[in-house]
């Protein structure tokens, strides 16, 4: 894959730039208690030459035939690369989460683990979670699992989403 670095990327985001731009496909989900359903999935990471990528999420709960039944969950973030290949990354969601996640980056393979979070008071407790973020065949690859309302971490939601031209 030929590649090159965004202009003005703040140069502690060199091992992270792939990343940047639109990423858009379809996932699968699953938890106990809820049906399994499949999704349209889109995912930004842009920057502003600050050390940090932004980072947008959203979704939409789709038929077999692909067609949109309703939005679905949506977050948005911060990305920030740390000494020795570490990941700090904030993330909220449209349901009354925030959560703050460390990991680590070799190449186009992250690894995030949930560091602490806060729900809403309306919102469910999420307890714990795991995120990988690869590059698959040219593809962004994405899993979420999750620990949530009393169950133990398991698989949530995963996705395979390929780079936009817009």
């Amino acid at each position: 894959m030929v590649f090159t670095i965004p202009e003005g990327l703040h140069p502690d985001l060199n091992p992270l730039a792939w990343l940047v731009g639109t990423w858009r496909g379809k996932g699968r989900g699953e938890y106990p208690g809820i049906e399994p359903f499949e999704y349209n999935h889109e995912v930004v990471f842009n920057h502003d030459g600050r050390p940090f990528l932004n980072y947008y999420s959203r979704s939409w709960i789709i038929d077999a035939e692909g067609e949109v039944i309703r939005p679905a969950g949506s977050e948005t973030g911060f990305w920030r690369v740390k000494p020795n290949n570490v990941l700090e990354v904030l993330i909220s969601h449209n349901t009354g989460i925030t959560e703050g996640w460390v990991g680590q980056f070799d190449g186009p393979k992250i690894q995030l683990v949930m560091d602490q979070g806060y729900s809403a008071p309306s919102a469910k407790i999420v307890t714990a979670g795991v995120r990988l973020y690869g590059l698959v065949a040219g593809e962004l690859f994405f899993a979420y699992d999750m620990a949530a309302e009393g169950k133990e971490l398991q698989a949530h939601i995963w996705s395979s989403l390929a780079r936009s031209s817009d």
